[in-house]
């Protein structure tokens, strides 16, 4: 600014539509040189003074930016009010059906596999989606970052169909269960997608509000998949049930694919797009850039120590000997040594220019801690609500089919409804911090709670009341610690950021997972053994392997006793456990920084949904000084004439 008097140009109609104050419109054509008024140049310094101290990092977007960001930026700059309300429609259909779908083709797999005579198969198709779902959320954002937004999008579109397509035409489980990498890569895919566009399109302090959004379709879905499910089969084949997602989701993706393009095309006549960073290179060099562009070195670093740890969790309860047994061993030690090369090869200029997660991201203090977040809060649903309560409230409360999964759906609903609420009042404190404190606690109490009220003879309103409690403190803490993870990078980076807490979010599951599966496989047989009336112990393992067979026995029984008592210790085992987990989640929670969402530079540009951004950071420093210079000129317009 030495030398030169700044310039700030006020155009009209460009100020966030929730900024506080009043504000009118100008002639495009008027400027102000804040320098030649001293009060205004004070603000000016003192506006960015202040934004530079409550910056989280000091990297810059639009510089080392790559194409597919330099693109979405572009396109954010010609937004129509309506074409991005347009896109929002089309985000929300999206995930109205995905979530749908997924609560549709869940009473379907069973019939899916059983046709194949291959029933028990079903929990490899899980271990497959588990897997994939983990390992394909760093690569897709990274994807979206190089390639753009609605290439992106394109491609999980196209994956997604590509599942479903070799789902429905499967003639063995093999091929159903190698149908799961497509449509699990295609359906993850669009979810993250989903996650960063509104990451593009919103500021810091609506961001909360706009991500909740694909949750909401859950509130209607989860009571109506299961009867259009049983409609499917009651009308035709579960084939049709898997083959007409391959329709129904290209129509709804279609409104925001045409409204990408032709901002797209708008943008480029525009001239606010560069040429191609490919174009008019040789078919190596376009290899060679693309091999760092996309850093597929870490990617393969990360996608390995995933999988390789991942896939001994799920499987090792099934496999011969254990834990103990050789191939998990040494599976669980190559992905940790991936784990431990991961960072060196990012922090390595030469091997990786154009890092999948930058090295100032891993040692941000936010990131990190945000993160364990997300990794320890799912770990712990993973041990106190799935996979085995739907089980628990079967065989010890005696819940009917239907009971049993409306008292275990009580958690998702309440922490969506939960997080909505919350979206809002983080609109209006600016902080996200407190509520992911305040969650962390609420959810540790939930917990303690199912330990006192989650027993035999407990009443079904202390069970119900306990998932409310967990459900209110998850939906407090998931989105405002996915809000503080974004805050803490600039927008080069928030889809990676985005997408590694959604990737710690499902190994803290599959980790939950793995250790529930291990106390109950230790557990449930030796108390069997140890409670089931001497007649009876000789079925101990048919019961333990078949749920229908614990239920044979009437309530009142011995032998239902003694499989209840069974389940109930393990039960509790499993809670204790689940308390032990949380406590470093409110740990984590206190390590996040406080930021003041709508202080923070994101660089964030153009029109986001609500109003519109100038240039990004600068945009809430210009709201202020556009402020204070009405405040000035009201002030002298109203003074008296000087003669």
């Amino acid at each position: 600014m030495a030398g030169s008097k700044p310039i700030i140009r006020l155009d009209r109609n460009i100020v966030n539509h929730h900024t506080r104050g009043n504000t009118r419109s100008m002639d495009s054509s008027r400027v102000l040189e804040p320098s030649s008024q001293d009060g205004l140049q004070k603000d000016v310094q003192f506006s960015e003074g202040h934004d530079a101290e409550s910056e989280s990092s000091g990297h810059s977007t639009s510089a080392s930016a790559q194409a597919g960001v330099k693109n979405i930026e572009a396109v954010s700059m010609t937004w129509t009010k309506w074409g991005l309300i347009a896109a929002y429609a089309s985000i929300f259909l999206m995930a109205f059906t995905t979530s749908l779908e997924g609560q549709v083709v869940q009473s379907l797999s069973v019939f899916a596999t059983s046709s194949f005579k291959s029933h028990s198969l079903i929990s490899t198709v899980y271990v497959v989606q588990g897997v994939v779902n983990a390992v394909i959320k760093p690569p897709m954002a990274k994807v979206a970052d190089v390639f753009g937004r609605l290439e992106a999008f394109t491609f999980s579109v196209f994956l997604y169909i590509l599942g479903y397509i070799q789902m429905a035409t499967s003639n063995n489980v093999e091929s159903f269960a190698a149908a799961q990498i497509f449509y699990s890569a295609g359906s993850t895919g669009l979810q993250i997608l989903q996650q960063i566009f509104i990451a593009d399109t919103s500021d810091l302090l609506n961001r909360a509000l706009w991500s909740s959004l694909p949750d909401i379709p859950f509130l209607i879905t989860v009571w109506i998949g299961s009867i259009i499910g049983n409609a499917i089969l009651n009308t035709t084949t579960w084939r049709w049930g898997y083959g007409m997602w391959t329709i129904i989701i290209p129509a709804m993706f279609l409104p925001l694919a045409l409204t990408l393009f032709i901002n797209g095309r708008k943008a480029k006549r525009l001239g606010l797009t560069s040429p191609g960073p490919w174009k008019g290179l040789g078919p190596l060099r376009v290899i060679k850039d693309l091999f760092f562009e996309l850093d597929l070195g870490g990617i393969i670093l990360l996608s390995a120590a995933f999988a390789l740890i991942l896939v001994p969790l799920t499987i090792a309860t099934r496999a011969s000997g254990g834990w103990g047994n050789g191939s998990i061993i040494a599976m669980i030690v190559l992905g940790f040594i991936c784990f431990i090369a991961f960072p060196i090869w990012e922090s390595t200029k030469k091997l990786s220019p154009k890092p999948l997660i930058p090295l100032y991201l891993l040692k941000s203090r936010t990131f990190s801690a945000g993160c364990g977040v997300g990794f320890f809060y799912f770990m712990v649903f993973y041990l106190s609500v799935q996979p085995y309560f739907y089980s628990y409230l079967l065989v010890v409360q005696n819940k009917s089919v239907t009971a049993a999964g409306h008292i275990t759906q009580t958690f998702s609903f309440t922490s969506t409804v939960a997080s909505i609420i919350i979206s809002f009042i983080i609109k209006y404190t600016k902080y996200y911090k407190p509520f992911v404190v305040a969650g962390s606690l609420i959810y540790l109490m939930g917990i303690g709670l199912m330990i006192r009220y989650r027993s035999i003879g407990a009443s079904t309103g202390s069970i119900v009341g306990t998932q409310i409690a967990v459900g209110i403190g998850g939906g407090m803490l998931n989105v405002p610690a996915q809000i503080g993870v974004q805050a803490s990078t600039d927008h080069q980076h928030v889809a990676i950021a985005t997408a590694v807490f959604l990737t710690c979010v499902e190994l803290g599951g599959a980790v939950g997972s793995a250790i529930s599966g291990a106390v109950w496989s230790r557990n449930i047989p030796t108390k069997l053994n140890a409670y089931l009336p001497v007649e009876n112990r000789v079925n101990a393992t048919a019961i333990y392997n078949n749920i229908n067979l614990a239920l044979d026995y009437p309530v009142g029984t011995p032998a239902r006793d003694a499989i209840n008592q069974a389940y109930q210790e393990t039960m509790h085992i499993l809670l204790i456990i689940a308390v032990c987990v949380t406590v470093p989640l409110i740990l984590l929670s206190l390590l996040m920084r406080n930021y003041k969402l709508d202080e923070m530079k994101q660089q964030v540009k153009g029109r986001v949904i609500g109003g519109r951004i100038e240039t990004g950071s600068d945009g809430v420093r210009k709201q202020s000084v556009r402020r204070r210079w009405w405040k000035w000129r009201g002030s002298r317009e109203s003074a008296p004439a000087q003669i």
